[in-house]
């Protein structure tokens, strides 16, 4: 089964089956649903090795990341997983480019922007997690570049898949938590937002909120926090136990509830708040092992990010049909079940590096 036999089946031009393989440009559903269903019914594989040797230049996908030492180190987790799947598609002859920005400046992603626009590129794998950026970029690209998310989700937009944690269902569970560690004692907690412009964040919020009102549990939220700098948290710290009183615990929306466990450490010996945080992180890791975080909810970055690179290529190269939406489990760990913590292996995690995977300077 060839290209040329499909379009001859479909009653269709070779360009149109094209398309559909690289789920790019406009085809009607009709004519997308019947060459899906012969390329099904036939079992058409293309060779990926034979189609690069046909092309004039390499198949070549990117990927927009934040600095991998930002938020405590979690895109350092992504960018692992990045490697891993950069490192498998190098044999088939797939070049993968990463650029990365600074996710607290705008400028810096319209400058990683700029540097994606002179790349020809066959496929994006981004986070979408400055909104407003990200929407201006795919709405620049619709049509023309297939893109996958991970991470976070852009309502609005067509991505070939989504792949990420239901963040309502993490906020819930977040508010179980709470009351489960709380045994039954009464008093507030506090929702801690320091990224108010990501969809994913607000989503955890609202999660936990909606399962706080329905178990009739006290809570408030702080937005806007600075969690990035340890003399912020500390202060944030001391301004909730001053206005709170009856403050059992926190709940860390982001990666970084090792800033408010490291700055409430003498605190907790006569005061302890329950703290409750996403994603093991190296540092998120170590004080949950020694007990200064209470529990952490994961989402598997690295996976996340491998599975969005091989899936633009199983897509784009192979033709395959993909899932919209790849959903993570809820992984949930306690200091008692937490992996055994190796510094060195938190270290090389976020600094690693891979032939196979080439870096774009920010």
């Amino acid at each position: 089964m060839t290209v040329k036999e499909i379009a001859r089946l479909a009653g269709v031009s070779i360009g149109t089956v094209d398309r559909v393989l690289h789920g790019r440009g406009r085809v009607s559903a009709e004519t997308k649903e019947k060459i899906e269903q012969i390329i099904k019914s036939t079992g058409f594989t293309p060779n990926p090795i034979a189609r690069g040797l046909k092309r004039s230049r390499p198949y070549t996908f990117v990927a927009l990341l934040p600095n991998r030492f930002q938020d405590s180190g979690y895109w350092g987790q992504g960018y692992g997983g990045l490697q891993s799947a950069a490192d498998e598609l190098s044999a088939l002859g797939i070049k993968t480019l990463c650029i990365e920005y600074d996710r607290y400046d705008p400028k810096s992603f319209r400058d990683a922007r700029a540097k994606f626009s002179v790349i020809q590129s066959d496929g994006l794998l981004l986070p979408p997690i400055m909104p407003e950026e990200s929407r201006d970029l795919i709405e620049s690209i619709e049509g023309k570049i297939p893109y996958i998310y991970f991470d976070a989700d852009l309502p609005g937009t067509s991505p070939l898949c989504v792949i990420g944690q239901d963040a309502f269902r993490g906020g819930m569970l977040a508010g179980r938590l709470a009351q489960l560690l709380s045994a039954g004692k009464q008093g507030s907690f506090g929702v801690l937002v320091a990224h108010q412009e990501d969809y994913h964040i607000l989503r955890r919020r609202d999660g936990f909120y909606n399962y706080a009102l329905e178990h009739d549990i006290k809570v408030f939220q702080q937005q806007g926090v600075d969690l990035e700098h340890p003399d912020a948290a500390r202060e944030l710290i001391k301004s909730l136990l001053n206005s709170h009183n009856d403050l059992l615990g926190v709940f860390v929306t982001s990666a970084s509830a090792h800033r408010i466990a490291e700055a409430a450490r003498e605190i907790r010996k006569t005061n302890r708040f329950i703290i409750i945080g996403y994603d093991l992180v190296p540092e998120n890791h170590r004080l949950l092992q020694e007990g200064h975080i209470d529990a952490i909810i994961s989402q598997r970055p690295e996976y996340q990010a491998r599975r969005g690179l091989l899936n633009l290529y199983r897509a784009i190269v192979l033709g395959k049909t993909i899932q919209k939406r790849e959903e993570i489990p809820l992984d949930l760990y306690l200091p008692e079940n937490a992996p055994p913590f190796h510094a060195e292996h938190g270290k090389r995690g976020a600094a690693a590096h891979h032939d196979a995977l080439s870096s774009v300077a920010q």
